[in-house]
């Protein structure tokens, strides 16, 4: 009859955290585990559980003297203040580098109208020397020849205004037997010249004057003085001219 197998050696379980002991953290006095106080100075032991006492005694493995547990929540609000300060900086130069690359490729200042729109073509032509300027659908022009202005009104020989007296400057006088031509030519001479209201009357038909002749006048004036006004301008023409009376 065999016998069970006998149960494989079980280990002894770790000792619990604190059965270590120690030194006394104010006077250095050994102390035992679990012991409370020290003997020495009466200083409450700290108890061996948790990341403080194993912080403790890794510190005062290597430093002699040891400040107390509160050198540890210290040292944490420290690295956490110095880890937020460190995150806020990179968040701060984040930023201005976003805004940075963001401006860069915005429109520039000042040029967002762009180029100016050319100008629109002329609505109404230009005509000069002959020509004229007339806008197409294409928003080209093109030059058309105008017609020459047409030539003033020639001014043709007046008769002198029956039933009335007055004066008027003599130009010229040709007999009657050369005929009304010669006379009517000489007062279209006259007319070239710049007078005005020029005429052909027959001396027969007016008291004042010589019989026999056709008179080239120019001007029909109700006093002497008008007729002497205008003398000094018809013999620029006609050297010989004379203010003279017309009677009928």
């Amino acid at each position: 009859m065999s016998l069970p197998p006998e149960p494989p050696d079980e280990q002894p379980p770790p000792p619990p955290v604190g059965a270590e002991g120690g030194e006394c953290p104010r006077c250095g006095t050994p102390y035992e585990p679990f012991q409370e106080y020290c003997l020495e100075c009466g200083l409450r032991l700290p108890i061996s559980t948790g990341l403080i006492p194993v912080l403790s005694r890794a510190w005062r493995q290597r430093i002699a003297w040891y400040p107390g547990d509160w050198i540890w929540p210290v040292l944490g609000l420290l690295i956490i203040t110095a880890l937020a300060a460190v995150i806020a900086i990179l968040a701060t130069t984040g930023n201005e580098s976003s805004t940075k690359t963001t401006a860069g490729t915005g429109p520039v200042p000042g040029n967002t109208a762009g180029p100016p729109p050319p100008p629109p073509p002329s609505e109404t032509g230009t005509a000069t020397t002959g020509t004229e300027t007339t806008p197409t659908e294409t928003g080209l022009t093109t030059t058309e020849e105008l017609p020459p202005p047409p030539p003033p009104p020639a001014q043709e020989l007046i008769e002198w205004p029956a039933g009335q007296n007055g004066w008027t400057i003599v130009l010229a006088s040709v007999p009657q037997s050369s005929g009304r031509g010669p006379a009517a030519r000489e007062g279209q001479k006259a007319i070239d010249a710049g007078l005005t209201d020029v005429g052909v009357l027959n001396s027969d038909e007016f008291s004042s004057l010589h019989p026999g002749y056709f008179v080239v006048f120019s001007g029909i004036y109700n006093s002497e003085s008008e007729a002497r006004g205008g003398l000094d301008t018809a013999k620029g023409t006609y050297p010989q001219a004379y203010a003279r009376q017309i009677t009928q």
